[in-house]
């Protein structure tokens, strides 16, 4: 972020907050650290040294060489080592030095004394357990969809699909021994070494796996207007496997969207531009295969307005992914499992084609569509 003094002069006066942070000249090294860590870890930020706690602008000593002594700190005090941009703005006949922290795409950074944090509004604090699950899982470490599910077995998977599945490779599931069924669930990360069903395999071929999983489903409304305290006129839990979520919701939304029409002459036409089923089919199956299922408290949401679709899935993008990027395609598995049999079902490609063609068909309607990380979730909205 390239900042002017004008524009320095209104964030100091904004004070601090989730994005900014003022410090000191006198900020030592491990304090620093911490700042630049919560920043890399959450949504990135701005640091400011040269004013005190209580705002006042006392600037920088210009004997200190600061853009070195930060660029030490940032290589020696934070692990992985981060690059953040360093520069010297004078305010108020004051210099200052600007830090600006980028959302670290090497996620989740420490402190070398093996702490964790996060920007919550204008202070720090220690990631929980959880929330660094989460860091790790969009750092593409650990992959939340290999874990077992509690009180699960092979009983709790629908034998019948996997074998459908089975010969279309020409291989007959249903005659192998239990003790064969078994290994092959491993081996190919249904069930664990333990034989517990798998988050991943669950999903794909659980009998009923909102049981084991309750975060499992999308919640679908359907609104009136174009606010969320008009007149419902559906709402509806749609759970089962994440292939028939697909399949119920898409032809749910292509009913309510089927385009008006009115007669002109002797023919009769479509009244405004509408979707191919492919773009709504799209956006549900991008928000239940790439949400964090770790987020146990929530479930896929759709809203359906007069004006738009939103579509908000749990969970912030991977480390790799930015809202820049989505138009033209990206492609992280953030749960690997899923995505490869959804791949093999012929749910998705893992070209990252989906989101930049409901891009490409929005266009062609004359229509927007943004895409937006909001805290833990992702949302899209697509114009109607």
């Amino acid at each position: 972020m390239n900042l002017s003094e004008k524009e320095l002069s209104r964030l100091i006066k904004q004070g601090e907050n989730e994005s900014v942070e003022f410090k000191s000249s006198r900020v030592r090294p491990e304090s620093l650290s911490r700042e630049i860590v919560a920043f890399a870890n959450t949504n990135g930020g701005t640091l400011i040294i040269g004013i005190e706690d209580d705002g006042f602008i006392a600037g920088v000593s210009l004997k200190k060489n600061f853009e070195e002594w930060v660029a030490n700190v940032t290589r020696n005090n934070v692990v992985p080592a981060i690059n953040i941009k360093t520069s010297k703005i004078e305010v108020n006949k004051k210099k200052l030095i600007v830090l600006s922290i980028p959302k670290g795409v090497d996620r989740p950074y420490q402190t070398i004394e093996d702490k964790y944090y996060l920007r919550v509004g204008s202070t720090n604090r220690t990631a929980t357990k959880s929330e660094l699950l989460r860091l790790f899982q969009a750092s593409g470490v650990f992959h939340y969809d290999l874990t077992p599910v509690k009180n699960t077995s092979i009983k709790s998977l629908n034998l019948g699909k996997l074998d459908d599945y089975f010969q279309k490779y020409q291989f007959g599931f249903m005659e192998e021994e239990e003790s064969q069924k078994k290994q092959l669930l491993q081996n190919i990360d249904v069930l664990t070494a333990n034989n517990e069903a798998t988050l991943g395999g669950l999903l794909i071929f659980g009998i009923n796996p909102t049981k084991g999983l309750p975060q499992n489903g999308i919640s679908f409304a359907y609104f009136k207007g174009t606010e969320i305290d008009d007149e419902l006129l559906d709402k509806k839990v749609i759970e089962g496997t994440l292939d028939t979520q697909i399949d119920t919701l898409s032809v749910l939304l292509t009913k309510y969207l089927a385009a008006p029409s009115k007669i002109v002459g002797n023919k009769r036409v479509d009244s405004k531009a509408v979707y191919p089923e492919k773009v709504f089919r799209e956006l549900i199956t991008n928000a239940v295969v790439h949400r964090n299922y770790s987020i146990s408290g929530s479930k896929t949401r759709v809203f359906l307005f007069e004006d738009r679709l939103e579509v908000i899935s749990p969970g912030r993008l991977p480390n790799t992914i930015t809202i820049e990027k989505l138009p033209y395609g990206v492609s992280f598995a953030v749960n690997p499992v899923v995505v490869k049999f959804m791949e093999n079902l012929r749910y998705i490609d893992q070209l990252g084609r989906g989101l930049p063609m409901v891009s490409q068909e929005a266009k062609k309607a004359g229509k927007k569509v943004v895409f937006q990380e909001l805290g833990e979730e992702f949302k899209v909205i697509l114009e109607l």
